[in-house]
């Protein structure tokens, strides 16, 4: 029953800090640092260090920046693109961390998953977020960075107090991920094209392709043509109507036109 409980509350710990690492990493190392280091939380030794006050220190500097940088509509997507470099490699760490001291395979293992976790929960977020992003109005913004950082307290509390709660709850975040991150990635696609044709961008990029068009059927012609008169040659040679002579000089001249 130890074994399972214990196998049970490391999964938890993981997944749960991989995940939120995707959402608001800096938060997660807060909880993480502050709760082991009043005691709230029993940390495994590998992230004790965690609980440095250099380390609570500078997460709580960067969870404040990240905290108004989150709310402005359009930084925070550039915030996000930023983190796509820092968020998923710190999950993947955490996720080494949480498994303790066991063989080198299951610290591979974790760190692949924990990555993979983080990787998407964070294109959850930054999908959603550029979304948002255009509407017009800053609440709908505020309002989804809110959620977001309540769901990474909540979800950090499920899974450090009540693991079995937080393993099912995930398992449907990540089935719902799953199903939404193709849309999610059409509608952007879509948005993309949109402002694309608004700057003009597209026409610019389909002139070449037209110009290429056009040349393409141009060469074409060109070679239907001197095929055609060619056979004309060719037939005039068999009636007598030119000589061998004639027939190689009129000949180049149509293959060397049609080479230039």
């Amino acid at each position: 029953m130890e074994t399972y409980e214990t196998l049970l509350t490391t999964l938890a710990l993981m997944m749960g800090a991989s995940w939120a690492s995707g959402i608001n990493l800096y938060a997660v190392l807060l909880v993480l640092g502050l709760g082991g280091s009043t005691g709230h939380i029993a940390l495994p030794a590998e992230l004790e260090v965690l609980q440095d006050p250099l380390i609570i220190g500078a997460a709580g500097v960067m969870y404040f920046v990240e905290f108004f940088m989150d709310k402005i509509p359009g930084l925070d997507s550039v915030w996000d693109a930023i983190h796509t470099f820092v968020r998923i490699p710190a999950g993947a760490m955490l996720a080494v961390g949480a498994v303790g001291d066991v063989t080198p395979a299951l610290e591979i293992a974790a760190g692949i998953l924990g990555g993979g976790i983080a990787a998407t929960s964070h294109a959850t977020k930054a999908g959603t977020r550029l979304l948002i992003n255009t509407s017009p109005e800053p609440v709908t913004n505020w309002s989804a960075s809110i959620t977001g950082d309540v769901l990474v307290l909540s979800g950090m509390w499920a899974a450090l107090k009540h693991p079995e709660l937080f393993l099912v709850l995930f398992a449907v975040f990540m089935v719902t991920a799953i199903w939404i991150l193709p849309k999610l990635w059409y509608l952007i696609k879509t948005l993309l094209v949109k402002i694309g044709k608004f700057f003009g961008l597209s026409a610019a990029q389909s002139a070449p392709e037209s110009e290429s068009t056009s040349g393409a059927i141009d060469a074409r012609t060109a070679t239907h043509d001197s095929v055609s008169i060619l056979e004309r040659l060719q037939r005039l040679k068999d009636q007598g109507a030119l000589n061998e002579q004639e027939f190689e000089q009129q000949k180049n001249k149509i293959l060397n036109k049609h080479t230039h």
